[in-house]
């Protein structure tokens, strides 16, 4: 994250002597990146963190026999695709163990699921995780405290940060799996991680832990998702035991209706969207806004051919006049394939001649490798959506 926080009780010094009530020492513990030399916090415990009482291999449905991913087919042959998500509703479960994997490939993993109960204590090893709020509410509970979620909002969990999430009801999420680290687009900071003026949001819309979150138990689970598949753990005491922290690591969110969103007299091309980037992929952010003012000018996009990456667009509410006739709706997911030319449904651009405003609110992820489908993914596909440009449905 680009600026400090601290939580709770911590000593003036960093490193020094720190006493529990009793007179026994906290137990501190340096959670940081890229082996001491990028961003950390720093946590001190009740109890050691390090205290594990059993161990064992996990493998959860829907993955691979090794467990180092969900089970994966190429896009073969080459199509775009649309996905139906509240199609998969009826699977539903906990927000962890209940994903339902639709696309993936060795830098990200995309998932969505409509959870109605507690996830386990989970600790995602690989990489951060950014998971997006299409419906309802949820709690964040993690090591570092808690936080409140709904309808709109990116919550962006730290790698190895062990937490859980608690659904208000029914939350309907799509998650964005990272093999490394996601963060805001290095363009819009300063070169000591400051949002400069020219970013479409700042360090006001970000929300983080505001205090310590704390339980005693013994003998807890947590699920740990690792280079080499999934371990169950036991721990001796709850890792919820942090009486305070501070540093510049920890999980953070922002909704995507405080995005401003860039426009011209022309069309803009999607970068102006993006939000986030991650390793191998970035995130972008389509909200409501004023669109070209330019006499001639075509409000929907130019049909495009991104010869680099594969576009997923997660539609999560408003209307998609571009897409009108594809067979588009709330929760729809489509790909558009490297090597494949897509654009707006026929008659889109003449009929957006005119327009003054988008009422659209989509999450796309780019991603420069492509992206293999899995089985919950075809389980909802829209089969007839590759032909809709040529107005047939098959």
């Amino acid at each position: 994250m680009p600026y400090y926080r601290r939580v709770g009780e911590v000593p003036s010094k960093r490193h020094t002597q720190f006493r529990q009530p009793d007179g026994g020492l906290y137990a501190e513990e340096l959670m940081g990146q890229e082996g001491f030399s990028s961003d950390s916090s720093l946590l001190y415990h009740r109890h050691l963190p390090t205290a594990i009482v059993a161990a064992e291999a996990f493998d959860p449905p829907g993955w691979a026999p090794d467990a180092t991913g969900p089970l994966r087919m190429p896009n073969r042959p080459l199509k775009p695709r649309h996905f139906k998500t509240h199609k998969l509703d009826a699977s539903g479960g906990d927000p962890v163990l209940g994903r339902q994997y639709l696309m993936a490939n060795d830098d990200v993993r995309l998932s969505y699921v409509l959870a109605d109960r507690p996830s386990p204590l989970y600790r995602d090893a690989i990489g951060d995780e950014c998971l997006y709020v299409e419906a309802g509410r949820a709690r964040i509970e993690s090591v570092l405290g808690a936080l409140d979620v709904s309808e709109g909002d990116y919550v962006v969990i730290p790698t190895s940060l062990t937490h859980r999430i608690v659904p208000d009801g029914q939350v309907r999420m799509l998650i964005i799996e990272a093999s490394g680290h996601i963060g805001p687009p290095k363009r819009y900071l300063s070169t000591r991680g400051q949002f400069l003026e020219a970013s479409p949001y700042c360090e006001r819309d970000l929300r983080g832990p505001g205090e310590p979150l704390l339980e005693d138990a013994t003998d807890v689970e947590v699920y740990v998702r690792h280079r080499r598949g999934w371990t169950r753990y036991v721990y001796a005491d709850h890792p919820f035991d942090v009486v305070g922290w501070d540093g510049c690591l920890y999980p953070w969110v922002f909704s995507i209706h405080d995005f401003e969103p860039i426009t011209g007299r022309v069309h803009q091309p999607p970068p102006v969207h993006q939000t986030f980037e991650g390793p191998g992929f970035v995130i972008c952010s389509f909200v409501p806004r004023k669109v070209d003012y330019h006499p001639l000018s075509i409000p929907v996009p130019y049909n495009h051919h991104n010869v680099d990456s594969d576009e997923m667009l997660f539609y999560t509410g408003g209307n998609y006049e571009a897409r009108r006739g594809s067979g588009i709706e709330q929760g729809s997911i489509s790909l558009h394939p490297g090597g494949f030319t897509h654009g707006p449904q026929p008659g889109a651009a003449e009929r957006a001649i005119g327009v003054e405003y988008f009422d659209e609110l989509a999450v796309m992820v780019d991603t420069f490798r492509p992206l293999d489908l899995c089985e919950p993914g075809l389980s909802c596909e829209d089969t007839g959506y590759a032909w809709t440009w040529a107005g047939r449905s098959l």
